[in-house]
């Protein structure tokens, strides 16, 4: 099987897990999913890997001191939030297993409730825990006869549970029932030292809540998990009332995942594009999006341009606010861009048809029309009506009076609701402000700020108070 050389790229964190089981988690901390690794003498088992493997071949090495045997992928649910890895291991050796209920069509083992997969000493059970979504299964690792620790994907998380509401309307209600079920019945019934490694954690909008710990164990949340107390209904809604909003290219993954991604082996490489390649490419459909930091994009873009920094965090809104992701994509860099995380996290979340490249520097040499968007500070902002697209949970903890609050992904379709007037844009660093301001632009609003700081910067400069 390939492994590459290297390290884990940057947006990845790696943390090992004491215990008695060789094990470390791969947290994609833009999405807040962690993949885990675990050696288990001549095996290794990958559990819910994301689409570009390197960062779990790299684990893999460090745990098995680069002479791992079998590599078994295990996958607990169709996910909605990224593009399986199961894949690309398969093709380089990897056998898998995902829920028969899955109805997958790629090449792998269905495992059902109760099925048990022999790994030497150690023995994986298959427990049905649906609730997150229909076929979810959790995969519990047994040590000769001893429960050790168990996968819980998209069930039971660290201080919380996953959300519920990701198939249909129809069925959330069902799903959070079968939820306290899967939990009380399946999980809650393992001994108190069972450690606890689920997929989804703090960051991840598949999450209902939660903190930023990524592994626990079973006697913790009994004690400590606010919703594991609840009866069935309170429970129902308790989940539900904590429910906030999630990217919309979450309702097209989950079919993607069960045909089987494309496999590239390998990350594909970026064009070079001319002005004129992006004047053209424009015309037919294309999204620009400007990659570079925000005072940079700020100082002078291309008209219309999408302003979505590069970070962690970049995949997801890439999804929520371009609609179409087989539309072709522009890039505007730099030259300190990490081109090879830009394709990861696209392709990450289905995002395929990656035109190119241009810089600023490109632009302007051909003669390019180039915009610019104010950056202005608390005490310059007189004037401008204060626009909040914070997530709903973040204005609520604490605002500033009179801003008018709108979430970064809702404002496409809620900007006509917007005055007219000078706009300052807000958030809590300045990329989403950079984002919606550009947004606004677009939309035809010629005075749109970004706002230099949150509303606690401003508010500790004005002596204003934040209101909640």
């Amino acid at each position: 099987m390939s492994r590459p050389g290297g390290t884990p790229q940057p947006s990845f964190a790696v943390e090992p897990v004491p215990g008695p089981v060789a094990l470390v988690g791969v947290t994609d901390e833009g999405l807040g999913n962690t993949t885990w690794v675990a050696s288990l003498d001549d095996e290794v088992v990958v559990v819910d890997p994301e689409r570009h493997p390197e960062p779990y071949l790299v684990a893999i090495d460090a745990l098995s001191g680069g002479g791992a045997g079998e590599l078994l992928v295990a996958e607990t649910h169709l996910h909605a939030d990224f593009l399986s890895g199961a894949g690309e291991l398969v093709a380089r050796g990897a056998a898998a297993v995902l829920p028969a209920a899955a109805h997958a069509l790629w090449p792998h083992h269905a495992v059902v409730d109760r099925e048990t997969l022999d790994l030497g000493r150690w023995r994986l059970r298959v427990l049905a825990t649906p609730g997150h979504t229909p076929e979810h299964v959790a995969y519990l690792l047994v040590d000769s006869g001893r429960p050790v620790a168990v996968f819980t994907g998209g069930s039971l998380l660290v201080g919380a549970v996953a959300r519920t509401d990701l198939i249909d309307p129809a069925d959330t209600d069902g799903l959070t029932r079968a939820l306290w079920q899967s939990i009380n019945r399946e999980l809650l019934s393992l001994p108190d030292d069972v450690i606890v490694l689920p997929t989804h954690g703090a960051g991840s909008f598949c999450s209902a809540s939660g903190g930023n710990r990524r592994w626990t164990t079973v006697g913790e949340e009994r004690r400590t998990n606010p919703v594991l107390n609840l009866d069935e209904d309170t429970f129902v809604r308790t989940v539900l009332d904590s429910l906030g909003t999630y990217p919309r290219y979450f309702l097209s993954l989950r079919e993607r995942n069960r045909l089987g991604p494309h496999v590239y082996g390998s990350l594909p490489l970026l064009d070079e594009l001319t002005s004129e390649q992006v004047i053209d490419l424009r015309g037919r459909g294309a999204t620009i999006v400007d990659i570079r930091a925000v005072a940079d994009y700020a100082a002078g873009h291309i008209p219309a341009s999408l302003a979505n920094t590069l970070r962690p965090q970049f995949a997801s809104w890439l999804g929520w606010l371009v609609e179409d992701p087989d539309a072709p994509l522009v890039f505007v860099t730099d030259g300190h861009t990490d081109r090879r995380e830009l394709v990861r996290q696209c392709l990450n979340i289905g995002y395929e048809n990656l035109a190119g490249t241009i810089t600023m520097q490109t632009w302007r040499a051909a003669g390019g029309d180039v915009s610019r968007t104010p950056v202005v500070a608390a005490e310059d902002s007189s004037g401008r009506g204060i626009v909040d697209v914070r997530q709903r949970a973040e204005f609520i903890s604490g605002h500033l009076p009179g801003a008018t609050h709108i979430e970064l992904g809702r404002l496409p379709r809620e900007r006509p609701a917007l005055p007219a007037a000078a706009l300052v844009v807000m958030c809590g660093h300045g990329e989403r402000a950079a984002t919606a301001a550009s947004l606004l632009e677009a939309a035809g609003h010629d005075d749109v700020a970004i706002a230099e700081g949150g509303p606690t910067d401003w508010a500790a400069l004005t002596g204003q108070t934040l209101r909640q």
